[in-house]
């Protein structure tokens, strides 16, 4: 299983009234890291006839982070069949797990914004 990741700084922007991180910029993470995964692995041809749409996602939140933290998003796909994938996140703070979220993912032909079967070339992608 192949595993993706990058760093980010924690900026204002990204936190809430308490002065740490907020949840849903978790969520924006989450997503942001599955889309980058897509388009540094994905040839263009691909990228350029095929996406992703979130089915359903869950997140547990274990620890805060705050300005200035830098924080690893790592990203790995443990499965996919048919049209659907499971994309798992973990969210770092060095090697402190901040939070982790589960996301189910459809494969969708963006011309006809039909779902497609995911095939074993892009299942070499992730996995």
């Amino acid at each position: 299983m192949q595993t993706f990741q990058t760093t980010i700084q924690v900026t204002t922007d990204d936190l809430d009234d308490l002065n740490h991180v907020n949840n849903v910029r978790y969520v924006k993470w989450v997503e942001d890291v599955a889309k980058l995964h897509w388009f540094t692995n994905a040839p263009k041809e691909i990228t350029d006839s095929f996406l992703w749409i979130m089915l359903s996602h869950h997140i547990t939140y274990k620890k805060p982070a705050f300005l200035d933290d830098l924080i690893t998003l790592k990203t790995y796909v443990p499965n996919s069949e048919g049209v659907k994938c499971t994309r798992i996140v973990e969210i770092l703070n060095g090697e402190t797990l901040l939070a982790k979220s589960e996301t189910k993912w459809v494969y969708m032909d963006s011309n006809r914004m039909r779902p497609t079967r995911i095939t074993e070339d892009i299942k070499n992608i992730f996995l």
